[in-house]
C-alpha cells in the first residue's frame, strides 16, 4: 500500500505499518471524541482511504464504537473506507462551473487520464470524480487535488496535470501557479477596505466594558450575516446568561460555506483574518467564553496554514491565551477544526454534531445551541461575516454601521458574485442596494435571472431588477449567481436539485426521500418524458418537502423548483411531452364494408375521427 506525507509518497505494505501510522496520528491528536473527524482526515491523507485495521485501532483509542466511525467515514465525501487515487481529483459540479464548460472539461480529463468518472483507476494511482461546489466560483472550471484548489482549469492545464500524476511527480514540485487562489475585490466597502491594528478592537471592548460593548453591538442592529438574520446581540446575551458563572462557554465560527455560489467567507479570512479573530475574542469577553474554534470548509484547505500563522502571531502578542492584554482571568483561545465536505455542516446544529465526531446531522431544537451547544454548553455560533462586522462595530461604535443599510438591515453585505457576468469577484454594498445596481457594476445587465441566496434562496427574474437587498426584501448569504438570456432555467433548476438529493443527510423521510422524488420527477420532464400530471405532482412534492423537513436544507431545498416554476410556468409546459388520443383501430375503416352492402357513401356512413389533445 502507498502511504502519502507532506506531498511525498512512501510504501507501506503490511498491517503493521498501517497500525504504526495510525498510531502515530492518534498520538498527535487528544483522545477523546472530538478528535474523530481530525484523525480520520489524517488517515485518509495517509492511506488514501480508511482502512478497516486503522479503524479498529481508533475506535479502541478513542473508546468510540466501530459502527460510529464506520457511520462517520461513510457521511463525509473527503472520507472512504474504499482507496481512491494516490492523486485523488475532484472537479466543481457547481452551475457556474457547468457555465464554464466543466462538464465537457471533465469528459476530457477522463479520457486523458484513462479512467471513469468516480472510479480509481486499475493501477492506483489516480482517481477522478465531481464534488459540490469548492467555494472557487469566480475562477472556475475549478477543482481539487488531495485537498488543494485547482482554480482556472482548461484544456492545457488537464494535459500538463496529466502529464506529472502519470509521471507521479509529487505535488510539492507542481508549480505554485497552478494553486494561487485569487481574491477577485471588486468592490470595498465598511468591512474589506478596513485596516487592521490587531487588538485594537479587543483593546476598545475592555476600555469600554463589557456591559457597554454589548450595548453598542445591540445599538447597531447586526444580524447574522448567513441569511437567517437573528440578532446577534440578542443570541451573545442568552449565551451569557445561560448556566451559571463556572459554566464553560465556547465560540464558533461557521466558516464551512458550502452554499454553491459563495466565496466571500474564503476572501474575508485571507484578507481580514485579524478582524474574524478578533471578533470571535470580543465574543468571548462578552460572554465568558474560554475556548473559540473556527470550522473551516474541507474545500479551504489551503486556508489552513496561514489561518494557523495568523493565530500564532496573536498568541506572540498576548491577543490570545492567558491573561489576554493583562487583563487577570481572560483567558480564550482559538483552534480551526477542517471539516471533510458535507454541505449540511453549514447548519448550526450539524456543525457541533461534527466537532464533537458525529455525523453531521441536524439536533431537534430547542434546546438551542445558545443554552446548549458544543458538549452540551452555551455556545455562539456565527459565520465569518459576522464576526468581523461585530469586530468593527466593537472599534468604531455603533453608529457608523448603523447609519449603513435599511432600518430593518443594518450596515453592508459582502456579495459573492458568479456566472454570466464580465466582472465575476467580491462585491460589497450597504444593504437595500438594488439588483439592477448590482448587475450594473459586474456587467450582467441584460441578466435573464439571479439566484439570489444559493440554490436554497430565491431566483429573481429579469421582471424583477429593482428589487433590493435586505432582510425585509430579499436576503441572502451572500451568493449572487447571475445567468445570461440563453441560458436554459430548467437546467439551472436541475443542477440545483441534483445537488440537495446529494446532500440530503438522511435523517427526515420528507427531506431523504422527497429530495430524490423531486430529482427523479424534474429529470423525466428535462428528458422530455413529463407529462401535466408530473408538473402536479412536482409541485404537491415540493410543498411537502418544504414543509415538514426537519431542517433548513429540506425546508429550502424545493426552491429551486417552486420559484422558477412560479416566474417561468411556460417553459416547463414547454417541456411537456404532448398526448394524443391514438385509437388501436380505424373505426371509419371498419365501415367500409357496411358501405359497400348498402351502397351509401354519402356523409352520415362515416366517422369522423380526429386526434385529441387532452389539456
Amino acid at each position: 500500500m502507498l502511504f502519502i506525507l507532506n506531498g511525498s509518497f512512501l510504501m507501506h505494505t503490511t498491517d503493521t505499518d498501517i497500525i504504526v501510522l495510525t498510531g502515530a496520528i492518534l498520538a498527535r491528536h487528544p483522545a477523546d471524541a472530538t478528535a474523530l473527524l481530525p484523525i480520520l482526515r489524517d488517515i485518509q491523507a495517509a492511506c488514501c482511504h480508511i482502512p478497516h485495521s486503522a479503524m479498529l485501532q481508533v475506535s479502541e483509542a478513542l473508546h468510540i464504537p466501530l459502527p460510529q466511525i464506520q457511520g462517520v467515514t461513510g457521511f463525509y465525501a473527503f472520507l472512504s473506507d474504499q482507496p481512491v487515487g494516490r492523486y485523488d481529483i475532484r472537479l466543481s459540479d457547481s452551475i457556474s462551473d457547468h457555465l464554464l464548460g466543466s462538464r465537457e472539461l471533465g469528459a476530457y480529463f477522463a479520457e486523458a487520464l484513462g479512467v471513469e468518472p468516480g472510479i480509481t483507476r486499475a493501477d492506483g494511482v489516480v482517481s477522478l470524480a465531481y464534488t459540490a461546489c469548492t467555494g472557487l466560483c469566480d475562477q472556475g472550471p475549478a477543482g481539487l487535488v488531495n485537498g488543494h484548489a485547482l482554480p482556472r482549469l482548461n484544456r492545457q492545464r488537464v494535459d500538463e496535470i496529466v502529464e506529472r500524476v502519470n509521471r507521479q511527480v509529487p505535488l510539492t514540485e507542481w508549480p505554485s501557479a497552478w494553486f494561487e487562489v485569487e481574491d477577485n475585490i471588486r468592490q470595498t466597502g465598511l468591512l474589506l477596505e478596513s485596516t487592521w491594528t490587531p487588538g485594537a478592537a479587543l483593546r476598545q471592548t475592555l476600555a469600554r466594558g463589557v456591559a457597554a460593548t454589548l450595548e453598542e453591538i445591540t445599538r447597531s442592529g447586526l444580524r447574522g450575516r448567513g441569511g437567517a438574520g437573528y440578532t446577534t446581540a440578542q443570541k451573545w446575551r442568552f449565551c451569557r446568561e445561560a448556566g451559571t458563572a463556572e459554566t464553560p462557554r465556547y465560540v464558533i465560527c461557521n466558516a464551512d460555506e458550502g452554499e454553491p455560489g459563495t466565496f466571500k467567507d474564503r476572501v474575508l479570512l485571507n484578507r481580514q483574518a485579524h478582524a474574524v479573530f478578533e471578533g470571535m475574542t470580543v465574543c468571548a469577553a462578552l460572554i465568558g467564553a474560554g475556548e473559540g474554534i473556527l470550522y473551516l470548509r474541507g474545500e479551504y484547505l489551503h486556508l489552513q496554514a496561514p489561518l494557523q500563522a495568523v493565530l500564532a502571531e496573536r498568541r506572540r502578542a498576548g491577543l490570545l491565551g492567558r491573561d489576554i492584554l493583562g487583563q487577570a482571568g481572560f483567558d480564550f483561545d482559538i483552534r480551526i477544526f477542517l471539516g471533510a465536505g458535507a454541505y449540511i455542516c453549514g447548519e448550526e446544529s450539524a456543525l457541533i454534531e461534527s466537532l464533537e465526531g458525529k455525523r453531521g446531522v441536524p439536533r431537534n431544537r430547542p434546546p438551542y445551541p445558545v443554552t446548549h451547544g458544543y458538549l452540551n454548553h452555551p455556545t455562539v455560533v456565527n459565520n465569518v461575516e459576522t464576526f468581523a462586522a461585530a469586530a468593527t462595530i466593537a472599534l468604531q461604535g455603533a453608529a457608523g454601521f448603523a447609519a449603513l443599510g435599511t432600518e430593518k438591515s443594518r450596515g453592508s453585505k459582502v456579495l459573492s458574485i458568479c456566472g454570466d457576468c464580465e466582472r465575476p469577484g467580491i462585491y460589497e454594498y450597504p444593504f437595500g442596494v438594488s439588483l439592477n445596481t448590482v448587475l450594473a457594476d459586474c456587467g450582467a445587465e441584460s441578466a435573464l435571472g439571479v439566484q439570489v441566496g444559493g440554490p436554497s434562496g430565491t431566483f429573481v427574474a429579469r421582471s424583477e431588477f429593482d428589487r433590493t437587498l435586505g432582510y425585509e426584501h430579499l436576503s441572502t448569504g451572500g451568493s449572487f449567481m447571475v445567468f445570461g438570456p440563453e441560458r436554459d432555467v430548467l437546467a439551472i433548476a436541475r443542477n440545483f436539485t441534483h445537488f440537495f438529493a446529494h446532500e440530503s443527510c438522511g435523517f427526515c423521510t420528507p427531506c431523504r426521500v422527497g429530495t430524490a422524488l423531486l430529482k427523479n420527477t424534474l429529470d423525466k420532464i428535462c428528458d422530455g418524458h413529463g407529462t401535466p400530471f408530473d408538473l402536479v405532482e412536482l409541485t404537491d412534492i415540493a410543498r411537502l418537502v418544504q414543509g415538514t423537513s426537519h431542517c433548513g436544507l429540506g425546508q429550502t431545498a424545493a426552491n429551486p423548483i417552486l420559484t422558477t416554476l412560479a416566474r417561468y410556468p411556460e417553459r416547463y409546459q414547454a417541456r411537456l411531452k404532448a398526448i394524443r388520443f391514438e385509437p388501436g383501430f380505424d373505426l371509419d375503416g371498419a365501415l367500409a364494408t357496411a358501405r359497400a352492402l348498402t351502397g351509401r357513401d354519402d356523409a352520415l356512413a362515416h366517422l369522423a375521427q380526429t386526434e385529441t389533445e387532452t389539456a
